[in-house]
């Protein structure tokens, strides 16, 4: 029993300590964002690599959720003769729920993990204990581009899955079962008010900020070796997952 004990505060000791440690490095990469000397030239092209090399596929998980939703939908509905409801149904569901949550996790397997092992790679090669030599600021060299061009890129990227969504969910609905165009599309914009595009809005750039956060501490802190960078993108992109899920029943908790 006292070992299990032991073994279980130890345990709690170093989640606190790791947690600390995560919170200290946001609070520095955040901060970095908006001391000078700035470098919008980086963030431009960790934009680039972060958000558009990620478009393919957020637009292939959107388009093909918008037609399971409009199918699973439509003989859901077809049981209680309330098909009319399909397109107001879906559209909610994709701008409020899955076009951010899908796109945010599409992005940490993407980009995320090329992100912790691009810097983790830094680590064990000492190019960020070199930065820290020169008194650059590794933290906000590497790490506070990175977080703002997810920040920027996550809501971008939610509301292209969104509204490939509903063109996916179109092809099913009207090519496919036969649902009235002009009922779908009143559907679709009947059943979103202004409060709802700002639940995706502040999901999408929670995703984002968590996503750059978490991806980049693990990386920055990845133990020496190979081994170290695998394991160090394994946790990044688990924990990331995790947290996403977590911050998505939080924020509906609390805004709806």
């Amino acid at each position: 029993m006292i070992n299990i004990a032991q073994r279980t505060g130890s345990w709690a000791i170093d989640l606190v300590a790791e947690a600390g440690k995560m919170g200290i490095f946001l609070g520095q990469a955040v901060s970095g964002m908006f001391r000078p000397p700035l470098r919008p030239a980086i963030s431009v092209f960790q934009l680039h690599f972060l958000g558009v090399k990620s478009l393919v596929v957020v637009l292939m998980t959107g388009v093909f959720s918008g037609m399971v939703m409009g199918l699973q939908g439509f003989y859901t509905l077809l049981r209680f003769g309330s098909q009319g409801l399909l397109g107001s149904g879906v559209s909610y569901s994709l701008i409020t729920e899955l076009g951010p949550v899908i796109a945010a996790l599409m992005v940490t397997g993407r980009a995320g993990s090329s992100m912790t092992a691009e810097l983790g790679i830094m680590r064990i090669s000492e190019q960020i204990d070199a930065l820290d030599t020169m008194n650059l600021e590794p933290v906000k060299f590497l790490a506070s581009p990175r977080l703002l061009a997810m920040t920027v890129a996550m809501p971008l990227l939610a509301a292209m899955s969104a509204v490939v969504g509903l063109v996916g969910c179109h092809l099913i609905a009207v090519e496919v079962l036969g649902v009235a165009r002009g009922v779908l599309w009143e559907g679709f914009i009947i059943g979103v008010v202004p409060r709802d595009l700002l639940l995706g809005l502040v999901k999408s750039l929670a995703f984002g900020l968590t996503i750059g956060w978490v991806c980049c501490f693990k990386g920055f802190y990845a133990s020496r070796g190979a081994e170290g960078v695998g394991r160090a993108t394994t946790e990044a992109v688990v924990l990331t997952s995790v947290l996403i899920l977590v911050l998505d029943y939080i924020i509906n908790a609390i805004m709806l």
